[in-house]
């Protein structure tokens, strides 16, 4: 493994919201997007999810690619220890895509919010809506978001909504 290594415990809550208005959006204070892909890796051993994936992240002068392993303590904590690979090693674990599920494709608009960085995706596969996350310090701290931001459920720990959940391919598909 090359580059840095991360270790957290992350708690946050997510959101199910309607997609924004983008030229909104992009004044937000510290505005920045980046496109990722991430997807779902198989263990080497029996073929089964182990809480590992891959991702690639492409900012607009650089790309950088991560390993990372989440464990959930609850719907709003996990530990998640990241590190940061090389291409050759992405392309490499991407041969272990996990059966039944696909690369997910989205854009992340990051900004700030009243001290908070929000995290909005805005999938390939929706075309009306998105999901916004933010980190908290607590299980407890109240969330306010901006009010172009139109929720439609508060997702915290609905494990549909996962990137995971996502990232499975449906009979109905």
């Amino acid at each position: 493994m090359s580059g840095t290594k991360n270790t957290n415990i992350e708690i946050e809550r997510k959101y199910l919201i309607k997609i924004p208005d983008m030229n909104i959006l992009k004044s937000q204070p510290n505005y920045n997007a980046s496109y990722i892909e991430q997807m779902y890796l198989s263990s080497e051993k029996d073929g089964t999810f182990k809480g590992d994936r891959i991702r690639k992240r492409v900012y607009p002068n650089v790309t950088k690619y991560y390993k990372t392993h989440k464990e959930y303590i609850s719907g709003f904590s996990k530990i998640e220890i990241e590190n940061e690979i090389s291409e050759e090693e992405y392309k490499e674990l991407s041969k272990r895509l996990l059966p039944n599920s696909r690369v997910i494709k989205k854009v992340r608009h990051c900004f700030d919010f009243e001290g908070q960085v929000v995290e909005l995706d805005i999938y390939e596969f929706w075309s009306d809506k998105a999901t916004a996350e933010v980190e908290i310090e607590s299980e407890e701290q109240v969330v306010t978001l901006p009010k172009f931001i139109k929720v439609i459920a508060d997702v915290t720990g609905d494990k549909s909504y996962s990137n995971f959940a996502l990232a499975e391919i449906k009979n109905e598909e």
